[in-house]
């Protein structure tokens, strides 16, 4: 047997409960092809496939290729599994794709338990992504899915970040005593659903300005938006600041820091 390496942030999940979650909030139908980041010994991966799905799977840790490999031997020569062995944040969507000689505008899925440590990256990588999944289901750390749903008046970065691309949704709790090793935390999974870039292109913004302008508006959390934003005020609607010049930046939604751009 492998032993969870703490280096690589390993926490296996066990619970049968928590995985089937996981394949239900994908709404897999038979044939679709699903992405599995760090699928370890292959729990959530068996349920996938059994679900119907294809699975292609980034795994970064050696030891667990040849087991891997040897647990899904069947479905690797059905081609319904498809094994890379990688770090994810050093792949793009279409890379992953084109070596399992699929085109790079397949659509797929993402469901996975990836280690903490990388929950930022990951979001933000397959957001971002031009072939982005169609939905992502990821097991996270429960404060941070918290953070991700989070609304009225608790808005954060991530937060804000996350809603320009999709809708998140709360799935269900997974206590630590789910994995093993048991992390220090609960855990939680979580659905982001409708992905798409819409929110820019159909209102014509540019993704690098609202963010930057987002990251202005929370530079100082116990100032205002007025004295957070006084900089960049000259190149913002005059009359939506003004409204909103008096709140706190984590009273803002998506649309509030949308409508600051919009032209005046």
């Amino acid at each position: 047997m492998t032993y969870a390496k703490k280096s690589l942030g390993q926490n296996f999940l066990r619970s049968k409960s928590a995985l089937r979650a996981m394949v239900e909030a994908g709404k897999i139908r038979e044939g679709e092809m699903v992405l599995e980041i760090g699928p370890g010994r292959g729990a959530l991966t068996e349920k996938l496939l059994e679900a119907g799905a294809s699975v292609v799977a980034v795994e970064k840790d050696e030891a667990l290729i040849p087991i891997l490999r040897e647990k899904f031997a069947k479905e690797i020569s059905e081609k319904r599994f498809f094994l890379i062995h990688a770090d994810i944040l050093d792949l793009s969507a279409s890379d992953i794709l084109k070596a399992n000689k699929l085109t790079s505008s397949q659509a797929y899925k993402l469901i996975a338990n990836i280690p903490y440590y990388i929950t930022g990256a990951v979001i933000r990588k397959f957001l971002e992504e031009k072939n982005p999944p169609k939905i992502m289901v990821l097991l996270l750390q429960k404060e941070v899915v918290e953070r991700i749903v989070a609304r009225d008046g608790k808005e954060s970065i991530l937060s804000i970040a996350v809603k320009a691309y999709c809708r998140p949704r709360y799935v269900m709790k997974v206590k630590r005593e789910a994995f093993s090793p048991a992390p220090n935390v609960d855990s939680a999974i979580v659905a982001f659903e409708d992905i798409s870039k819409k929110f820019f292109t159909e209102n014509k913004i540019n993704e690098e300005k609202f963010f930057a302008l987002v990251k202005t508006g929370f530079a100082h959390k116990r100032k205002k938006l007025g004295g957070n934003l006084k900089k960049l005020s000259k190149n913002l609607n005059q009359d939506v600041l003004a409204n909103l010049k008096d709140k706190r930046a984590e009273e803002l939604s998506p649309d509030d820091w949308r409508n600051l751009l919009a032209k005046n």
